[in-house]
């Protein structure tokens, strides 16, 4: 194994998840249901999103967590008012316990500032008979989330299990820059699409996905499970231009660190990566 592999291999195991970070999650996960099941009639709750998708990069923040409201319990008259209604009476019940909770346009925030798992997005939800609606400001969008994490998994299969870690490698470098493209959710999307198997190695496919990015991010792209809008539809003409421009200078410096490497100058390819994964990726 060359030292751009043995790098790449180490920012893969850098970019997992520990079993404690894991296992902090999903017990919070438990208070969290428990003590929204003590003031609501609750028909499931569940963990969802990157994190359950197994494609959340650390440090895990925004875990996501899915309350299913009983559709005949007494909080079911939400479901007739606005998304935003839904998510302040949320914002209510977990500020009776926590003193960092917060909503926006889709969930109520729980901080948990300075520690390993870094916060939590809880959701209001109805069940429908393809998925499930949330809020999304004052209106109500569907959604399926075991539809999104069934095509994560079996994209991931069909590539022998280098699918994840490279959605993951693709998120380090988007928050390594600042989280200029958001939601990060739109790269699974675009992942889903662009990336095919056979995988070769991951700086290979990073170009590949990088190029593919770099001239499609202005295209709309819609919710893979088709039932909500698209995935970049608050994104405007000028920020998918901008972001354009990010990509190709992502795209620039990983077809320079492939070149370095190619010429046999690994440590100097190494050094070019890292500016992209910061130290997230490992000198070996």
């Amino acid at each position: 194994m060359g030292l751009v592999d043995a790098a790449f291999a180490g920012l893969k195991s850098n970019l997992e998840i520990t079993t404690g970070e894991q296992q902090l999650a999903q017990s919070r996960h438990k208070i969290v249901r428990d003590h929204v099941r003590g003031q609501w009639a609750l028909a499931d709750d569940f963990l969802t999103g990157s994190y359950d998708r197994h494609t959340k990069t650390k440090k895990l923040k925004d875990v996501d967590i899915f309350v299913v409201i009983d559709p005949d319990g007494p909080q079911a008259h939400l479901a007739d008012g606005t998304g935003t209604t839904a998510v302040t009476a949320l914002v209510d019940v977990l500020s009776t316990r926590w003193s960092d909770v917060t909503g926006d346009d889709t969930v109520a925030l729980i901080s948990y500032a300075g520690e390993d798992v870094t916060s939590y997005e809880v959701a209001p939800a109805f069940a429908t008979e393809t998925g499930f609606r949330i809020p999304n400001g004052v209106e109500w969008m569907e959604t399926n989330p075991h539809e999104h994490a069934r095509m994560v998994t079996e994209k991931n299969t069909a590539c022998q299990d280098k699918f994840v870690p490279l959605v993951k490698m693709l998120k380090a470098i988007n928050r390594e820059a600042g989280e200029p493209l958001n939601p990060s959710f739109l790269i699974e999307v675009m992942a889903l699409d662009l990336v095919e198997p056979d995988l070769a190695r991951y700086q290979d496919e990073i170009r590949f996905f990088l190029a593919s990015a770099a001239d499609q991010i202005t295209d709309n792209w819609p919710d893979p499970a088709k039932l909500g809008g698209d995935v970049n539809a608050a994104m405007t003409i000028s920020e998918r231009i901008d972001l354009q421009g990010t990509i190709r200078r992502w795209l620039a410096t990983a077809e320079e660190a492939i070149l370095l490497e190619s010429e046999g100058q690994e440590r100097a390819a190494i050094e070019l990566w890292r500016s992209l994964f910061g130290s997230r990726m490992p000198r070996p």
